[in-house]
């Protein structure tokens, strides 16, 4: 499951990838985790809580800076995690690009791709799992987006409120709004078609 994510912020190029890579800041972004252990600079171990349609699960989780390209300011998490009850497992990586802009701002181009396994994998239509998964990325990427352009308690607030699990009603609420943007692009196709057929009469 592939993911994409957008986002512009005031800050270099460089600022932007040094957040990227220090652990203490970036993993209280990931929704539902927190930092267990730095294992080295380049290497975290991560406790995740993650609800997928009625079942809440509880992941330990390895998380590893694979890439840096200093040059091409570019760098990739890689990150693996099982549920502590044996129900499944998550994997995936995301790849951030920090392109300078204009005005002093760099545009994030955050690419995450997910994949659950066991149980984790079962818990409703593959729609809803990537409803789900949307939600949590977006979560991630505008708590980094504060952590560069807030405050300081802006951060912090930003860190807290992110590591909070998703809660059942966000879930709901993600699959809801996934569902009717399926529905309306739907219809959409479904006049086009008939106004194309219209057309060729």
């Amino acid at each position: 499951m592939k993911l994409e994510h957008r986002f512009e912020v005031t800050a270099s190029p460089d600022q932007a990838m040094a957040l990227m890579l220090d652990g203490n800041r970036v993993i209280p972004c990931m929704p539902g985790a927190e930092l267990d252990t730095q294992v080295d600079e380049r290497t975290w171990k991560a406790k995740m809580t993650v609800s997928l349609g009625p079942v809440k699960m509880h992941f330990v989780a390895d998380v590893h800076v694979d890439q840096i390209d200093e040059e091409g300011k570019r760098a990739r998490l890689v990150f693996a995690g099982r549920d502590t009850r044996g129900m499944g497992g998550a994997q995936g990586s995301s790849a951030a690009h920090f392109v300078p802009v204009e005005g002093g701002r760099t545009r994030v181009e955050l690419d995450t791709d997910v994949q659950f396994s066991g149980k984790a994998a079962q818990m409703g239509r593959p729609n809803v799992v990537s409803d789900v998964s949307q939600t949590l990325v977006g979560r991630f990427a505008h708590c980094l987006q504060i952590q560069l352009t807030g405050s300081a308690e802006e951060a912090l607030h930003a860190r807290e409120d992110s590591s909070k699990p998703l809660s059942g009603i966000s879930v709901m609420g993600a699959a809801a709004k996934g569902a009717v943007g399926r529905l309306l692009n739907r219809d959409k196709d479904d006049t086009d078609n008939d106004e194309g057929k219209g057309d060729a009469t």
